[in-house]
């Protein structure tokens, strides 16, 4: 007498939206979407810091410095993304940074700047938050704890800059010194101003005015040294914790 096998159900051919899920599904608990995507990112946040004051002089500058910009912030999503809720944030965020910042090109106006400038910051001020969290929290001090330590700083003075062309935006004489081809304080002057106000170095060639402007100057610089002192004493703690864990109990 025959047996009745037991029946296979029938496979379904995965979709795209199954697919998307499972690409998901496979996301990392850590901080970058790929390996060493932090360290990629502060390849090209370095770059575009270097290459700013020689692109702004070409002709078709500005577009070349809108594609430089996009790449960074590509790459800020991938550096930032290891997690699904974050990567998926990271790119809600991104998307309308990446637009304006096109679109200003090509419809030129006070309004399409500033709402790029808003959008920017925004962007900035998550990512910066993505990268502390997780150098307070690694348990221990590694490549990607170092990029992302220096990304933060670097990620700090663009923060400042953009926040200091906003300024300039609203007040044009909010600034003194500024360069011909900068006024409003906008592109390289400003993150210029910001690098050398978040170092303490202070030039002086160019200096706030406004009652504004200077108070963003004076928090950046007390921001920029107390980010150095809580890094240097987080860094060391972890080190120092396994040290004390790895030394053979006696």
């Amino acid at each position: 007498m025959l047996k009745d096998f037991p029946t296979v159900p029938e496979t379904k051919p995965p979709t795209s939206r199954s697919l998307t899920a499972r690409l998901l599904a496979t996301v990392s608990s850590g901080l970058g979407l790929l390996p060493h995507s932090v360290a990629w990112f502060l390849v090209a946040l370095i770059l575009f810091f270097v290459t700013a004051p020689f692109i702004e002089e070409l002709d078709y500058g500005r577009y070349i410095d809108a594609g430089l910009l996009s790449v960074v912030l590509l790459a800020a999503v991938f550096a930032v993304g290891g997690r699904r809720q974050t990567l998926m944030l990271a790119i809600a965020l991104v998307v309308p940074v990446i637009l304006s910042s096109w679109f200003r090109h090509f419809k030129e106006g006070e309004w399409t700047y500033r709402v790029f400038v808003a959008f920017f910051i925004l962007f900035i001020a998550f990512v910066v938050h993505q990268f502390f969290r997780f150098v307070l929290r690694s348990p221990r001090v590694n490549s990607e704890v170092l990029c992302a330590a220096v990304s933060i700083y670097l990620l700090m003075a663009l923060l400042w800059g953009s926040a200091y062309t906003m300024v300039a935006r609203l007040n044009p004489g909010a600034f003194s010194g500024v360069p011909a081809a900068n006024e409003p304080l906008h592109g390289f002057a400003a993150l210029y101003f910001s690098m050398i106000t978040l170092t303490t170095v202070g030039y002086g060639d160019i200096a706030p005015v406004s009652g504004p402007a200077r108070m963003l100057a004076m928090l950046e610089a007390v921001s920029g040294t107390m980010y150095l002192a809580v890094l240097i004493a987080r860094l060391v703690a972890i080190h120092t914790t396994n040290s004390a864990s790895n030394e053979p109990n006696k």
